[in-house]
C-alpha cells in the first residue's frame, strides 16, 4: 500500500491494485505499426524507465498507459482499471507529463493549475492550497501569476509538470521529465521523482539520457521498432551484454547502425547528442 504522499495531501482516490500493466499493447497509424504487442508491469514504489531510439514507439506506449490514446489491440490496467473500458477513471489515477504540450498564453501558471485541478474535480480551499503547494515544490512562485506568453522552454516545462502533479495522483507517467531544464532544475525534478518513489507511487519515465536512467530507474525496458527488446535492472542489462554501463548495453541491444539511423529521424533528433559519444557519421 502507498504511504503518505510527498505533497502532504491524502491520496485523492483509494488504492485498488498497486500496478500499471501493459498487456499486448499494439497501435497503428495507417500503415505504420508504432507499437507491436508490448507487455510489461510497473510496480508501486519503483521507477520504471522506458528507453528507445527515435521513433521506437515510447511516447505512443505512454499515451496508451495514460488512457489518452486507444490501443488497436491489447489493453493497459491502471490500479485495476482498464484503459479501454474505463478511460476516465484510469486518467484520474495518473499524472501524465506530455513530451510536448501547449499552454494558454494568456493564462498564468496559477490559472493553469486551477483549471487542471477543476478538470480533476477539485475545488475550493483544497484546490487553492494544492496549487500553492505545487508552485512551491517546483519553485514557481516567482512567476506564478505571470502570463505564460514568452516563457522559456524550462519555465513552460515546469508548468506542464505541475499540471501532472496537481491532483496528487498515485501513479505518474512522465515523458522526458527533465527535457529543457537547466542543471539545478533537473536535480530538483529527479529528487521529486525519488521522493515519490519512496512514498510508494508507481512511476514510469521515458528518457533519452542513459546516465539519468541508470541513476534514477530501478528497472528499464528497451523498446525498438515498437517491440520490447530487453528489460531488467540497468546493472543486469550491462552484465548480460558484457557492457561497462547502461549506455553501452543499450547500444549493443538496439544496434549501433539502428541508432545512427535514428539520429536523423525528425522527432527529437536534437537530443541524441546527449548520450552519443562514438565517432563517425
Amino acid at each position: 500500500m502507498k504511504r503518505t504522499l510527498l505533497l502532504a495531501f491524502p491520496a485523492t482516490y483509494p488504492i485498488i491494485q498497486p500496478v500499471i500493466e501493459a498487456r499486448g499493447l499494439s497501435k497503428s497509424f495507417g500503415k505504420i505499426k508504432a507499437v507491436d504487442d508490448v507487455s510489461f508491469t510497473a510496480h508501486d514504489g519503483e521507477v520504471l524507465g522506458v528507453l528507445g531510439p527515435n521513433g521506437a514507439g515510447k511516447t505512443t506506449v505512454l499515451r496508451m498507459l495514460a488512457a489518452l490514446l486507444r490501443p488497436n489491440k491489447g489493453t493497459a490496467l491502471t490500479d485495476g482499471l482498464d484503459v479501454r473500458h474505463q478511460p476516465d477513471q484510469a486518467r484520474r489515477r495518473v499524472g501524465f507529463l506530455v513530451e510536448r504540450g501547449g499552454l494558454y498564453s494568456r493564462f498564468s501558471p496559477r490559472e493553469h493549475l486551477l483549471f487542471y485541478g477543476q478538470l480533476q474535480r477539485m475545488a475550493g480551499a483544497l484546490l487553492e492550497k494544492r496549487v500553492q503547494r505545487v508552485l512551491e515544490l517546483l519553485d514557481m512562485t516567482s512567476f506564478a501569476d505571470r502570463r505564460t506568453e514568452g516563457f522559456s522552454a524550462g519555465m513552460q516545462r515546469r508548468v506542464l509538470l505541475a499540471q501532472a502533479l496537481i491532483h496528487d495522483p498515485p501513479n505518474l507517467v512522465l515523458d522526458e521529465p527533465t527535457a529543457s531544464f537547466d542543471v539545478m532544475s533537473t536535480r530538483t525534478v529527479r529528487d521529486i521523482i525519488r521522493h515519490m518513489r519512496e512514498e510508494g507511487r508507481c512511476i514510469i519515465v521515458s528518457t533519452h539520457l542513459m546516465d539519468e536512467a541508470e541513476r534514477l530507474c530501478d528497472r528499464v525496458i528497451i523498446i525498438h521498432q515498437g517491440q520490447v527488446r530487453a528489460h531488467g535492472k540497468p546493472e543486469d542489462l550491462a552484465a548480460q551484454t558484457g557492457a561497462d554501463d547502461l549506455e553501452e548495453a543499450f547500444v549493443r541491444l538496439v544496434g549501433e547502425q539502428a541508432l545512427r539511423e535514428a539520429l536523423w529521424k525528425p522527432k527529437d533528433h536534437r537530443r541524441w547528442w546527449q548520450f552519443w559519444r562514438r565517432g563517425g557519421a
